[in-house]
């Protein structure tokens, strides 16, 4: 299997196929070229890689877009998670931790998406 090929098996395991259907489907003249680069790398590259599991890489990734203030892709990783079985408490501890070093604004914040995310699939 190619880079791609993995890369879209990760993307749809981690995000869901009506997400990276939606993704596709909306790929333009303009966006094919970035739709392409994070399928290869972000997907069939670095997901891909040995040394994390994918749980680890989901909260990883909440921690890093809780601390960069990426609402609408840490809301999509926080309901993927969910989704992939991660327990909202250990969420909640990643969001907490981040907000020591990435600040409590950030980190309320990512409590509130959490909530919704958690209310939302009740």
């Amino acid at each position: 299997m190619d880079r791609y090929e993995t890369g879209m098996k990760n993307r749809r395991e981690v995000l869901g196929d009506a997400h990276v259907d939606r993704a596709v489907a909306n790929t333009t003249e303009v966006t094919e070229k970035f739709q392409d680069f994070i399928t290869r790398t972000a997907w069939g590259d670095i997901w891909e890689r040995p040394g994390l599991d994918h749980t680890q890489r989901r909260l990883l990734t909440i921690a890093i877009l809780t601390a960069v203030g990426n609402d609408g892709e840490l809301d999509m990783h926080i309901r993927a998670a969910l989704r992939a079985g991660v327990d909202q408490e250990t969420i909640g501890e990643v969001i907490l931790h981040t907000a020591v070093y990435a600040g409590v604004p950030n980190s309320n914040h990512g409590f509130k998406l959490l909530n919704n995310a958690v209310s939302d699939l009740q």
